[in-house]
């Protein structure tokens, strides 16, 4: 009896918290779900998305086939409508560096949420402070006397997810075996204007070109593909920080964009299109150059600059986009290999490979595009593939950042 009277008080309770509730046994989904307007991140545009062609160019004048003609799909993105410049970039090198200044004079708070130890952003920085001497040059490392930064400790450690490898293993191992860390110097390796030509007097781009504010809007230079990750999962963390403050949403991460989404970007919605204008030639009606590059037999000057050039110089594409030819070219995330296109996938193409410091050299190669500043008209086309180490910093590679889209359009929000 009191078995049955237990039962009947818990079929009691459960259809009265039923019939009490707003659902009335209705499947209706979760109540109280924050609102998704989407983003419109500053100094981004948003790519709808779209199909192209790629494949054979003028890189394939031999017929190898080394990229074969292949029809694919690509899902709406926003990419910056600019290469990353100096003093973007700059905002990441000081984020790091007063990081380290509030760590070296113990300005933490623990985080109630989380327990964590956090830096307490509030404390204002007193540089003239005696326990911030170690960021600085000491002893014989000082040069005329000057007190300068030691860009050495600007170092940063970024994470990313093995999805690929969390996907196969099927749930079999711990999450943790599938989180990446890598630390990295932050600061941009100035002496490539030196290194990159020999012969050649190029000490004031050494001196000057991050630093000075005659360079704040150029395309920042001297980055390797491991630091172009770094600043965009900083730019994450920056942006969802601020975003979960005030409606508890994150966005996607930024990222460098992948290889066939730049050459969708570059051809500014113009099927073929062999330059971001359209065009097959290099000079518009009026005879003026269209992008910063070699022109003829070494005119460096002839396109309006000797080295780079501001990174909103020129004319746009027709998506918004300056200098995805010429001026410096681009990171993109894709790992190279020459005969990729043979069976990259026909949606969202991605061949990435996270090669270790001890891998073979070979592994280690990461697609470029655009051309730049030092390049001839050849490296400038949005079909032209090209590739650099990952480790390897140079004074005519840049990037900018891609985040996809989240939803079918930009226009369903309006």
């Amino acid at each position: 009896m009191k078995r049955f009277l237990k039962f009947s008080f818990v079929l009691l309770a459960f259809v009265a918290a039923s019939c009490g509730s707003k659902q009335n046994g209705q499947l209706i989904g979760v109540a109280d779900r924050p609102s998704w307007k989407g983003i419109n991140p500053y100094g981004m545009v948003y790519i709808p998305s779209g199909s192209l062609h790629i494949g054979v160019g003028d890189q394939d004048i031999s017929n190898t086939f080394v990229q074969r003609p292949k029809a694919i799909s690509i899902v709406g993105f926003f990419m910056d409508d600019t290469e990353i410049t100096n003093n973007e970039y700059r905002q990441f090198v000081y984020w790091v560096r007063d990081s380290l200044a509030h760590a070296y004079l113990d300005h933490f708070y623990e985080d109630p949420k989380t327990g964590e130890e956090r830096i307490d952003w509030e404390y204002k920085l007193d540089w003239e402070d005696e326990g911030l001497e170690d960021l600085y040059y000491q002893g014989g490392d000082r040069f005329a006397g000057k007190k300068e930064y030691d860009v050495r400790k600007f170092v940063f450690e970024y994470q990313w997810y093995d999805w690929q490898a969390a996907a196969h293993d099927k749930g079999r191992s711990n999450r943790n075996a599938f989180i990446k860390k890598k630390k990295v110097n932050v600061y941009p390796d100035t002496l490539v204007w030196i290194r990159d030509f020999a012969y050649s007097y190029n000490e004031p781009m050494t001196r000057n070109y991050f630093w000075h504010p005659a360079y704040d809007d150029y395309p920042v230079v001297g980055i390797d593909w491991h630091t172009a990750n770094a600043f965009n999962y900083w730019r994450t963390k920056l942006w969802n920080a601020y975003e979960s403050s005030k409606t508890g949403v994150n966005s996607e991460d930024f990222r460098l964009p992948f290889e066939q989404e730049w050459e969708y970007a570059a051809r500014g919605g113009h099927e073929l299109a062999p330059f971001p204008w359209g065009a097959y030639y290099m000079r518009n009606s009026k005879g003026c150059l269209l992008a910063n590059f070699k022109p003829g037999r070494g005119n460096y000057a002839d396109d309006g600059g000797l080295y780079t050039v501001k990174a909103d110089a020129y004319f746009p594409n027709d998506y918004g986009l300056y200098n995805m030819s010429g001026n410096v070219a681009e990171w993109t995330n894709t790992a190279f290999y020459e005969n990729a296109y043979s069976f990259i996938h026909d949606l969202n193409p991605d061949i990435r490979y996270d090669a270790k410091d001890d891998d073979p050299e070979a592994y280690k190669r990461k697609v470029i595009r655009g051309g730049s500043w030092k390049d001839v008209k050849h490296f400038l086309q949005t079909n032209t593939r090209h590739w650099e180490f990952q480790d390897t910093t140079k004074s005519y590679i840049g990037f900018r950042s891609a985040l996809t889209y989240l939803g079918r359009s930009i226009n369903d929000n309006f």
